[in-house]
């Protein structure tokens, strides 16, 4: 993909920079008597799995067949109210820690949630525990008296479901693809054109270093974060420094192809993005928009994970 020479125009955020993202998020963070930041933890086994809150991508685990830990969500929270939290699951294939290669869900595989929070404004209180989910199984005899318990998904190579939690943040946000198109109702193939015509542009953007159109493009998820974490100035700028100034200003950033791509839908299909179509479980669960830097000492891959909609009476792409 040829690099162009002349800037995009970024048709959002027009008065952010570079310069000044740090300061106008750091506007926008407010502070409260009580700070809970929410936790969803995850114990697996034998399974691969992706999780979302109210259809937004939270986070990935394609790099372990069985493990535990636990992620923050508030960035994905914009306000009090009833949550849904959901899950795709796929099977392991070959894996370090079975000799065994799974090619469907079996009858002992496991995923568990647990949903808790902690109080910046009160680091000496224990956290607070909200609701423990477990996959939905089956009692099975196996013999008179004895029953084990199997999956309801064993044999299928894809299996999702969900569960809905109450949650209560101090902050009232609004999500910049709240009254976004359902771009689920395009067709199909004009969409694809579109948003590929899009992911180019952006391509282009992050290649050509054009840092002030990259802040435009990025405020909007970062502010969400910051606000939601209630994070200070001093963090914000360092944060947004590492960013820009040992990331995207690195002489070894390189945007990778975009290639083996495929649609998906997110938000009730009012977020939409091309996902990595690949095996490659350090690539899996990523959008096609990535590069290669030379960072922490070694290469490694920046997932720039934008989510694009079309705002209700517009005809463009804008990027999350």
């Amino acid at each position: 993909m040829a690099c162009s020479q002349t800037e995009n125009k970024v048709n959002q955020n027009s008065t952010i920079t570079a310069d000044n993202i740090a300061d106008e998020i750091s506007k926008q963070v407010k502070h409260y008597p009580s700070e809970k930041i929410y936790t969803l933890g995850y114990s697996n086994d034998k399974c691969y799995f992706e999780m979302f809150v109210d259809g937004i991508k939270l986070t990935k685990a394609f790099n372990k067949a069985l493990g535990n830990t636990a992620v923050e969500i508030n960035h994905v929270l914009f306000k009090s109210g009833k949550h849904t939290i959901s899950y795709k699951m796929y099977p392991l294939g070959k894996s370090k820690e079975y000799d065994e290669v799974f090619n469907m869900l079996v009858e002992d595989t496991d995923l568990e949630f647990d949903l808790k929070s902690y109080d910046l404004k009160n680091e000496k209180a224990p956290d607070t525990d909200y609701i423990t989910y477990s996959l939905p199984k089956k009692k099975q005899e196996i013999a008179k008296g004895y029953t084990k318990e199997k999956f309801v998904g064993a044999g299928k190579t894809f299996y999702e479901g969900s569960f809905d939690v109450t949650i209560d943040v101090p902050y009232n946000s609004e999500s910049p693809f709240k009254n976004a198109q359902d771009l689920r109702k395009m067709n199909k193939n004009e969409l694809e054109t579109k948003l590929l015509k899009k992911y180019k542009e952006v391509w282009n953007i992050y290649q050509n270093k054009e840092y002030d159109n990259i802040a435009k493009l990025e405020y909007n998820s970062l502010k969400d974060l910051y606000v939601s974490t209630y994070e200070s100035k001093e963090v914000i700028n360092k944060n947004i420094n590492i960013l820009f100034k040992e990331m995207y200003k690195s002489s070894s950033f390189k945007m990778q192809p975009i290639e083996k791509y495929k649609i998906e839908f997110f938000a009730d299909g009012k977020l939409a993005a091309l996902m990595l179509d690949t095996d490659d479980n350090r690539l899996r669960g990523n959008t096609a928009l990535w590069a290669k830097v030379n960072y922490d000492g070694g290469t490694r891959g920046i997932f720039l994970n934008r989510y694009f909609y079309i705002p209700e009476g517009k005809n463009e792409f804008m990027a999350y």
